[in-house]
């Protein structure tokens, strides 16, 4: 046997093989956020996920989740190697396309995080124009808190995340706002309540029922000032984290709710509710965020040279 011979099976012993089972599993549940949510989507018990991605740690020599509140998130070691997996199963996309004689050009693709308090309008809206470039592109939207989308960002998942609040001070690495656009605010309600506050709006509005945001969102605390600055106490009958929900509590009428006056109509039809009266002291303010200053995909482009014209 030839020294040559003898190093290459040499080298073959020592290398360490990756087990994609073990990677596959601990991926899927990164991405759905939850063990339970992964064993729906792989078919597979969430005893045997469970499993899988205890072997995948100890091959990692490290955890991958910790646990938050309830749930679980990806810890350091984690957000690396799911970068990494998100890159292998995307190539093994390709490897598959190319063996069954597809075209394998590498397709545009726009990673969106999308700020929960967000109304779903207003991102359709701001994201729209991507989808109307020549090569249009493949969306992947990501919803969740600012945070949780700015560490996303942080580490390459996203190429941009939209948001009711610029960049947050504390901030640990460098990225970029950019202002989206601004506009007024309407008051909705179904059609009972509308006839019964829209008469001398803004004043009828004092212990009027009322939906709104958490106390955490710009929105909710621009209300909560301008209320004040109108001696104007609503009855207040319930917060929200998600837009969609509170806008569905205001459908079946449990109370007036505020959106941007750039979606009153769509909101209206959308929800069967009408106008009761529009604020425009109130701004809601959109902003686009990103890790890089000069932005490399096209995608990202479009929304921001489309934002200021769709939103006013």
């Amino acid at each position: 046997m030839g020294v040559d011979t003898a190093e290459k099976q040499n080298h073959a012993v020592k290398m360490e093989w990756l087990n994609y089972h073990h990677l596959l599993y601990f991926w899927v549940v990164a991405r759905e956020g939850s063990v339970t949510r992964a064993s729906q989507v792989l078919h597979v018990s969430q005893s045997a996920i469970s499993e899988q991605i205890r072997n995948l740690e100890r091959f990692s020599g490290g955890v991958l989740f910790v646990r938050s509140g309830r749930g679980i998130v990806l810890s350091e070691r984690g957000q690396a190697v799911f970068a990494y997996a998100t890159d292998i199963f995307a190539m093994g996309e390709e490897l598959v396309a190319m063996l069954r004689g597809r075209s394998v050009g590498q397709a545009l693709r726009l990673r969106v995080g999308v700020v929960d308090v967000l109304p779903k309008l207003i991102a359709h809206k701001l994201i729209e124009p991507a989808l109307r470039l020549p090569e249009r592109p493949r969306v992947v939207c990501l919803e969740g808190t600012l945070e949780r989308l700015l560490g996303e960002l942080a580490i390459h998942q996203l190429d941009v995340v939209l948001s009711e609040a610029p960049l947050p001070a504390t901030l640990m690495f460098r990225a970029f706002t950019h202002p989206l656009g601004e506009c007024g605010v309407s008051v909705m309600g179904v059609t009972a309540l509308a006839k019964r506050f829209r008469k001398k709006f803004p004043a009828s509005l004092n212990a009027a029922p009322f939906l709104l945001p958490t106390q955490t969102t710009v929105l909710r605390r621009s209300i909560d000032q301008w209320l004040e600055t109108q001696e104007i106490a609503v009855d207040i009958r319930g917060e929200f984290d998600d837009s969609s929900l509170l806008k569905t509590f205001g459908q079946v009428g449990d109370g007036l709710f505020i959106v941007p006056t750039v979606i009153e109509s769509e909101v209206s039809v959308q929800y069967r509710v009408q106008c009761v009266g529009r604020i425009p002291e109130i701004r809601s303010r959109f902003y686009a965020i990103s890790a890089e200053r000069k932005l490399k995909n096209p995608a990202v482009t479009a929304i921001l040279e489309a934002a200021n014209s769709r939103i006013h």
